[in-house]
């Protein structure tokens, strides 16, 4: 096999027609799979891996959405690497910055050659007998299939399909003489200026659309069903600009990282232990950068308590300021249905549009939809336990990427990703080739996300369950996991069976000898 065979990944076979063995293979190029190459190869250099990645492209969720204004809600310091200082002014980054950032780091440490687009994973299956996993590809550029062996995958897709968004029905849909668009697909042409505009949603992608149109269309409408807490946010981060520049970055990303950190654990004990206090005080918050009399009781005011859904961050106030501006207008209220001219609302009101955008969500696909079976048994996903939300219960030598819901994503797959490589090299000492987490028999559980996010909780028979104790929690504290994946020993022998192919093959023999 050439070099460009290994990179391109076109034939999935190796020298004398063999299928091409790696020791890990990482399911995908966004910023948790880039961030898993990093760590396996500071530790683990002698190990071989590749990077799958399904689109023609790195960068994940920062290369697929295309709509204006699209940036994260969480700052860059901490959203970033812990490796990999962030160097731009704007804490609160646009994607393209993101994006420059997430490839510039894929080329700064060697990772790049070790990504393969256009490679699906469409399945995956587990051999005890010979400790690997086969992994099917097809290729999205061709249509043609292959197949690779690993000792370990590592999934670090996301949570959400890439091909499609969530969109309710709506009543009248086919009536509606303008233009829908679901912000997943948004179309690289389309034209709003000076148009008339309702985006459907209050989640981040609706209040960071809503602003970011309102220059050039006519005028934006955020019509929601039920409101989000929206809290401003400066886009720069002065504290850490000030540091890098006086002290550089070796110091200064490490403090601004930290600062950050505590505010965030802060912000969410805050509202966890004080939701009546802290909801007066984002309201107030709201009030004072919204016009005189503005009802923020009906428009920003949840049935919920702050952070049982994720707080929206708006980058200096943009979309209080737009709503100041009159160029966007907020209604809070059902839809009976589409009509030829817009959206009839079950108040009786109307509201005229030219173009109409369902910011209605996301559609959960846990491990990117690729079905797993171990030894010709197909895994349901909902059985099974996350063992320190990383594994599964009886699934082997698989482990994945899920970050945070209520602070930066980035900031638990650093702490994931070490851990798994810490696992490694205890089997390595050990000299097992297979691991596999095993939940206690009759352990009571509960949804893997305790969190009330419509796309959470329209998927949660798909996802695994959590248990009712540690290690077999869904940790949602950044200081919990840094003491159980960073500082805690790895070895669970209560928990976690590791094995050698000698010691299954001597098993096998004497469970026969005494059949």
């Amino acid at each position: 096999m050439t070099a460009t065979d290994l990179i391109d990944g076109t034939t999935g076979t190796g020298a004398g027609g063999g299928t091409e063995h790696l020791d890990v293979v990482i399911i995908g190029a966004g910023i948790s799979g880039i961030g898993a190459a990093y760590y396996l190869q500071r530790e683990h250099p002698q190990r071989s891996y590749a990077v799958l990645e399904a689109r023609g492209g790195t960068g994940g969720t920062w290369d697929l959405f295309r709509y204006p204004g699209i940036r994260s809600d969480s700052d860059l310091h901490t959203f970033g690497y812990d490796f990999k200082p962030w160097s731009d002014d704007a804490a609160i980054a646009p994607a393209d910055k993101i994006l420059s950032y997430l490839r510039e780091t894929a080329t700064e440490f060697g990772i790049d050659p070790h990504v393969r687009l256009h490679n699906k994973v469409v399945g995956a299956s587990w051999s005890s007998a010979d400790a690997r996993w086969t992994i099917e590809i097809e290729h999205a550029d061709t249509g043609a299939r292959s197949t690779v062996t690993a000792n370990w995958i590592f999934s670090a897709g996301g949570y959400y399909r890439y091909d499609e968004g969530f969109t309710p029905h709506f009543e009248g849909r086919e009536r509606f003489r303008g233009t829908v668009v679901h912000p997943q697909q948004w179309p690289e042409d389309l034209d709003y200026a000076g148009k008339k505009v309702v985006v459907i949603g209050s989640g981040a992608t609706a209040v960071t659309l809503v602003p970011s149109m309102c220059d050039d269309a006519e005028h934006v409408t955020m019509l929601q069903r039920t409101p989000t807490y929206i809290i401003p946010l400066s886009s720069e981060d002065v504290v850490a600009n000030t540091l890098r520049r006086v002290f550089g970055e070796r110091i200064s990303h490490p403090v601004a990282r930290t600062k950050n950190i505590i505010r965030q654990q802060i912000m969410f004990q805050l509202c966890q232990r004080f939701p009546r206090l802290m909801r007066r005080a984002i309201l107030r918050i709201n009030k004072r950068l919204l016009p005189k009399g503005y009802p923020v009781e009906t428009h920003f005011n949840p049935p919920y308590d702050p952070w049982d859904q994720r707080l929206c961050v708006v980058p200096n106030g943009d979309l209080f300021r737009a709503i100041r501006g009159g160029k966007a207008s907020v209604v809070t209220e059902r839809i009976a249905a589409f009509d030829e001219t817009g959206i009839r609302l079950e108040s009786g009101g109307h509201l005229e549009a030219d173009i109409i955008i369902t910011a209605t969500g996301l559609n959960v696909q846990p491990f990117g939809g690729v079905p797993l079976t171990v030894d010709g048994r197909e895994i349901d996903l909902h059985q099974t336990r996350a063992y320190k939300g990383f594994m599964l219960s009886g699934v082997p030598n698989l482990a994945f990427a899920i970050g945070y819901t209520n602070s930066s994503w980035t900031l638990k797959i650093g702490m994931l990703c070490e851990h798994f490589c810490r696992l490694l090299g205890l089997m390595d000492a050990r000299g097992a080739d297979t691991v596999v987490p095993e939940a206690p028999e009759g352990m009571p559980t509960r949804p893997f996300l305790d969190f009330a996010a419509g796309y959470i909780q329209r998927a949660v028979d798909e996802l695994p369950q959590q248990g009712d104790r540690a290690p077999w929690l869904t940790s949602m504290s950044y200081w919990a996991d840094v003491k159980l994946l960073r500082k805690s020993p790895v070895e669970d022998d209560e928990n976690l069976r590791m094995s050698a192919a000698g010691d299954r093959s001597g098993t096998a023999a004497a469970e026969r000898a005494t059949a």
